[in-house]
């Protein structure tokens, strides 16, 4: 399967970002035998579990040239790497509390050589600079999420879908976004023809702004 998942799905890569792709298996195998950061049964499945879990962001909303955008909780680099790949032109910035996955992600982005992504030992409230959007896989409920990357999403977008959080999730969501009217959820079901994918969603929420 590997790489071969995400050509399936993307079929307009160029020769460097397939490149990108294939070097992420040996990178993560390598470090996840020094510093756990993915499960032994995920990284078997990494491509299928990690990178084209990612990139369902992708299937939802395209990232213009120059955009800036910010993965909270990253972990190991996920969604923030896969996407970096993705959208060359685009820069991300990868943040996690926990100081040994951030070591990872910079050894991984240093190994591909990606030139379009920072990664930052940092709680997200203590980040400065604002984003056109904010990206995450599941890393709180999302009341929770929305408290801590308050102040973090620009006001002027500059792309058709207003600014705002595109949050990777599963299960059932209605109680925990019944507070928000202007939220929308997309089946990743729809999009990829795995059963992995059957009950992934990404969850996008427009920010709010009062006037």
């Amino acid at each position: 399967m590997n790489t071969e998942l995400i050509y399936k799905y993307f079929t307009t890569l160029t020769d460097t970002q397939k490149e990108h792709f294939q070097g992420l298996e040996a990178l993560y195998q390598d470090w996840n035998k020094k510093i756990n950061v993915v499960s032994r049964k995920d990284i078997d499945e990494l491509y299928l579990r990690h990178v084209l879990h990612s990139l369902g962001i992708a299937k939802i909303q395209s990232f213009n040239e120059g955009a800036r955008i910010l993965d909270v909780g990253t972990g190991g680099g996920f969604p923030g790497i896969p996407l970096a790949i993705l959208f060359p032109e685009v820069q991300f910035t990868l943040v996690d509390a926990i100081g040994k996955k951030v070591k990872v992600v910079q050894e991984v982005v240093e190994g591909l050589g990606l030139e379009n992504v920072t990664a930052h030992h940092s709680r997200v409230e203590d980040l400065d600079g604002q984003f056109d959007f904010i990206v995450s896989r599941a890393v709180a409920a999302m009341p929770t999420f929305v408290h801590w990357t308050r102040g973090k999403i620009k006001k002027d977008s500059a792309h058709e879908r207003k600014n705002g959080i595109l949050y990777l999730k599963g299960g059932d969501l209605e109680e925990e976004l019944k507070e928000y009217k202007t939220v929308q959820i997309f089946d990743l079901g729809e999009y990829f023809e795995e059963d992995f994918f059957e009950t992934k969603k990404v969850v996008y929420l427009p920010q709010k702004f009062k006037g």
